[in-house]
C-alpha cells in the first residue's frame, strides 16, 4: 500500500540544530530535510507537523513547508483545511476562556511547581500565550506527577513528557520538556483523528519524531521512525523501543533521519 501521509516531530526531527530546517543534528548546513519533503511533494505525500509549540507557530512552520494541516500544543488540537478540532478527549471546557487559564484557576501549575520543587519550572519564554497546555521542563517522574495530580482531584489532567532538550539547568544532567494537558489529548490521538478525517489507512502512513511521546504514535500509524538522536539522548526512549513492534530507529540524526525515514518508506 502506498504511503500517503508523514507525521514528523518539529526540533530534533524535521528541524537541526537551532530549530532550523536548514541545519544537521551538529549545526552543519544540510538539504536532506528539504530534500525529503520534495520527494513528497513529487509523490503526492501529506506532511502533518505533530509539535509541541504553540498554534501560531506551527501554522507558520506548516505554512513554509507548503501544508494545510497541522498538531499543535502536544496533540491537544489539529488543524484541518482551516478547522480546527479539539483532541481533549473528556476535558470540560468552560466558554470563552482556554485550557490553559481554566487548568491556572484551578492552581494546577503552582501544585507541581511546589511538589517538585528545584527540578520544575516554566519553560521560559516559550510557555507564554498558550492556549491548551501548559508547558514546563526539568527532570521529574511523570508518574509520580498524574498521581499527585489525581490525589488532588486533577485526574482530567495528566503531566507528559515530550522529550529532551539542549536546555542546561543546574543540578539536572539532562533537562526535559513536559507538557500539563487534558488526560485525552495525546499526539497519537490527534494523528488518528486525522487520518480519520483525510480517509488514510493506517498502513498509508508514517510517523517520524525523537521523543517517548512521539514513540507512542506508533500505535496510530503503519510505521514509526525514531532518528537516531532520540534513544542517544533520551534512555527511556530506547528501553520503550522494544514495546513497539512497528518502530525502527534511523541511521541519521534529526533531519538526516527524517530524509531517511522517508525516502524508505517511499522505496517500500
Amino acid at each position: 500500500m502506498s504511503l500517503r501521509c508523514v507525521y514528523t516531530d518539529l526540533d530534533g526531527t524535521l528541524l537541526g540544530a537551532g530549530a532550523s530546517l536548514f541545519a544537521d543534528h551538529e549545526g552543519g548546513f544540510s538539504m536532506m530535510q528539504a530534500r525529503a519533503l520534495e520527494a513528497c511533494h513529487r509523490a503526492g505525500v501529506e506532511v502533518v507537523i505533530m509539535s509541541g509549540r504553540r498554534r501560531v507557530q506551527v501554522h507558520e512552520d506548516s505554512r513554509l513547508i507548503g501544508q494545510s494541516s497541522f498538531i499543535f500544543e502536544a496533540g491537544s488540537a489539529f488543524h484541518l483545511d482551516g478547522e480546527t478540532f479539539m483532541t481533549t478527549g473528556d476535558f470540560a471546557h468552560e466558554d470563552g476562556v482556554t485550557l490553559v487559564e481554566q487548568v491556572s484557576a484551578r492552581g494546577v501549575p503552582d501544585l507541581l511547581l511546589e511538589h517538585f520543587e528545584g527540578r520544575f519550572e516554566y519553560h521560559e519564554p516559550w510557555h507564554l500565550d498558550r492556549e491548551m497546555s501548559h508547558l514546563f521542563r526539568g527532570e521529574v517522574d511523570t508518574a509520580e506527577a498524574n498521581r499527585l495530580l489525581e490525589e488532588n482531584g486533577h485526574g482530567d489532567l495528566r503531566l507528559l513528557d515530550n522529550g529532551a532538550i539542549r536546555r542546561k539547568m543546574c543540578g539536572i544532567e539532562v533537562t526535559h520538556v513536559y507538557h500539563l494537558v487534558a488526560r485525552g489529548a495525546s499526539k497519537a490521538t490527534a494523528v488518528a483523528a486525522h487520518a480519520k478525517a483525510r480517509g488514510y489507512d493506517r498502513e498509508q502512513t508514517i510517523a517520524v519524531g525523537d521523543s517517548l511521546e512521539d514513540l507512542e504514535v506508533a500505535d496510530s500509524v503503519g510505521r514509526f521512525f525514531m532518528v537516531a538522536n532520540g534513544p542517544e539522548r533520551d534512555a527511556g526512549v530506547e528501553q520503550a523501543l522494544s514495546s513497539f513492534p512497528n518502530a525502527t530507529v534511523t541511521e541519521g540524526r534529526a533531519g538526516d533521519g527524517f530524509y531517511e525515514a522517508v525516502i524508505t518508506s517511499l522505496m517500500t
